[in-house]
């Protein structure tokens, strides 16, 4: 099975149908960025702080599996040149269309987050990575690339799930009312669900998930050559998982590579 294709058609589909996650920002939005007013978030709810970013005017920022509208355009509000890398083109049409809407500085290209080789080394000034890693099997490749792509100096701002999300079967717990532990960490659709649950995925067309350890999501970050500058962890909401009564659910850092 191609994995990454699959994700790829399955992002696809969700562009196609819409979530919060595949809503362009409007008219008004991008209009406050450029008085700078603005915010974003790495993680289900909570902004990102604005002195993570620094003085967008002028960098050059890469936001990496972010597409969809959202990100990428307020950034370029801002002044940032934005180059929006994406594995779905239905995701990057947003971008590309709310950037030629209103007049914006921003690139679109399509690729695998694990595979950065279309960049030269040392390109950008700061990398807005948003919650999708959960969609590769490995995550250090991604922390290598991210370090390998970015200046001295310069910024990777990451937002990734609590590795506790996924002990737990998250549609039993709602029809159940409880979360009872489930899986062992770290887990994956592929080697945990039981055939007729990935046959599903299949079917549906939903995207493989992946969890991953924060050995290897803050550990990654560090062994990759970035220092840890900035930590945060986020609540969701209980009708997104009944986790979110109980423990934030989603992480985000900002790592400097040094």
């Amino acid at each position: 099975m191609d994995i990454l294709q699959h994700n790829r058609l399955a992002w696809n589909k969700q562009s196609r149908q819409g979530s919060e996650w595949c809503t362009p920002v409007d008219r008004e939005t991008i209009a406050q960025a450029r008085l700078g007013e603005w915010t974003i978030i790495l993680t289900p709810l909570k902004p990102v702080p604005r002195s993570w970013f620094g003085d967008t005017t002028h960098q050059s920022i890469l936001c990496l599996a972010s597409g969809g509208g959202q990100q990428a355009p307020i950034l370029a509000a801002t002044g940032a040149q934005v180059t929006s890398f994406d594995l779905s083109e239905e995701q990057l049409n947003k971008d590309r269309l709310v950037g030629e809407r209103e007049n914006l500085r921003l690139e679109t290209v399509q690729g695998d987050m694990a595979d950065l080789s279309v960049f030269q080394d040392a390109t950008f000034d700061l990398i807005f990575h948003p919650i999708s890693n959960v969609f590769v099997p490995d995550v250090e490749v991604v922390w290598r690339e991210c370090h390998r792509v970015l200046k001295t100096g310069g910024r990777l701002l990451a937002g990734f799930m609590n590795p506790m999300f996924y002990l737990f079967d998250h549609e039993e717990a709602e029809k159940t009312g409880y979360l009872q532990v489930k899986y062992r960490l770290p887990f994956s659709d592929i080697e945990h669900l039981a055939e007729p649950q990935k046959q599903n995925i299949i079917d549906q067309q939903i995207a493989w998930e992946y969890s991953h350890s924060l050995d290897t999501q803050i550990g990654g970050q560090i062994q990759a050559g970035f220092a840890i500058t900035g930590f945060y962890e986020d609540w969701w909401t209980d009708e997104a998982t009944l986790l979110n009564r109980y423990a934030p659910c989603a992480i985000a850092t900002q790592a400097t590579k040094l």
